[in-house]
């Protein structure tokens, strides 16, 4: 039996999510797999996917929820294109592919792949009507998926762990020297280097590392931001930042270089990366910097103690408290070589695009469901 993986984005933004559901189109076309993109027209993803030489169908933007228009303009080009698999990840695509599946002539498999945590519980009547109607409901971590267990009605024998997936040959090839890589962002050899990279956004919390800066005496100690601010929100946080610097004295030690698509220069800059932010659900960048050998520093909340291994790959600390925070920068200050580059490579491993794309493969077979283990 042939299969036609159909990927459905709605979104006109350009962020984690998008690019999550882009990556693994590619990759699967790659692996050989008929795959096609329904986004709209002039949406980042559809320009990328254009770039990839990946097949595009434009769809009109649809509202969340009970666009029974929309979703039956849809079944009919599920239909046409003789799709066999349909591949959603953010929720507001969620109620037009359930409408589609219902309308469309032939069987759909419907899956959703969880980018973001369950906020409430979603055990109403309406709800778990729309999630009976999805085949296969992955989740990257099992925290998620235990959060899927206890806040839906959610068949528990069609949830999957399968994580997200990341190139690493293509991050190893980026791979430099620290003394050539500090020398292209204009960094000081002398100092221990914590770095953070993202735009400068307060969700990103560049200001709590700042704050945390400014709680440890030792000279030794520098702070490397890498990103732009937020195009919507202008500069006021920036700015904001600098003001924090000028007020503590932290000119010398505080290093801002704008966004470069190199990253692997900015890891091999840095001795450790800091994830500020108050919990990352699935902090991608957090593996990145583990591939590049970087151990990580960021909030025991969300999805990165899972990552982490609960502090065998790196230090955690209280969310949003600036004090804590700066214990953890004290103590890897104290201990820099607690965190071998090669075991946080190797754990690395486990989320490289090809063994993932292997179990999406069998999940998507209707392969049997994977007990969903407990930690």
């Amino acid at each position: 039996m042939s299969h036609k993986l159909a990927y459905l984005c709605g979104s006109e933004s350009w962020g984690g999510l998008e690019m999550n559901q882009l990556r693994n189109a590619k990759w699967m076309q790659e692996r050989g797999h008929s795959v096609v993109i329904y986004c709209q027209q002039n949406s980042p993803i559809f320009e990328a996917a254009t770039d990839f030489s990946i097949p595009v169908v434009a769809i009109e933007k649809h509202k969340r929820w009970y666009d029974f228009k929309a979703g039956k303009k849809l079944a009919k080009l599920l239909d046409s294109n003789a799709v066999s698999h349909l591949i959603v990840r953010d929720p507001r695509d969620m109620s037009i592919s359930v409408i589609a599946k219902r309308n469309a002539k032939f069987k759909i498999h419907l899956s959703y792949f969880m980018e973001m945590q369950l906020g409430v519980n979603k055990r109403s009547f309406l709800h778990t009507i729309r999630f009976s109607y999805i085949d296969l409901w992955s989740c990257p971590l099992y925290w998620l998926a235990k959060q899927v267990e206890t806040k839906t009605f959610f068949n528990k024998q069609k949830i999957r762990v399968i994580t997200s997936g990341l190139d690493l040959n293509t991050l190893e090839k980026q791979t430099s020297d620290k003394l050539i890589a500090r020398k292209k962002l204009n960094l000081p050899e002398n100092l221990l280097i914590f770095g953070l990279i993202g735009r400068f956004d307060p969700l990103k919390g560049q200001v709590l590392v700042l704050e945390a800066l400014s709680k440890l005496p030792h000279k030794n100690i520098g702070v490397c931001f890498l990103g732009e601010p937020t195009k919507e929100a202008g500069s006021d946080y920036l700015e904001l930042m600098q003001e924090i610097c000028l007020k503590n004295k932290l000119e010398e030690k505080v290093f801002i270089r704008p966004f470069r698509k190199d990253i692997g220069t900015f890891f091999s800059a840095i001795d450790a990366f800091v994830m500020a932010s108050k919990a990352e659900t699935f902090g991608m960048v957090a593996i990145e910097s583990m591939a590049f050998g970087i151990p990580v520093i960021a909030s025991n909340a969300g999805g990165s103690p899972e990552i982490l291994d609960f502090g065998k790959f790196g230090l955690l600390f209280e969310s949003l408290n600036a004090e804590s925070l700066a214990g953890q920068m004290n103590h890897f200050n104290a201990f820099p070589n607690q965190f071998l580059k090669e075991n946080l490579r190797a754990e690395a491993q486990k989320y490289d695009h090809s063994s993932v794309c292997e179990e999406v493969e069998n999940a998507l077979s209707l392969a049997p469901s994977l007990e969903v283990k407990t930690t």
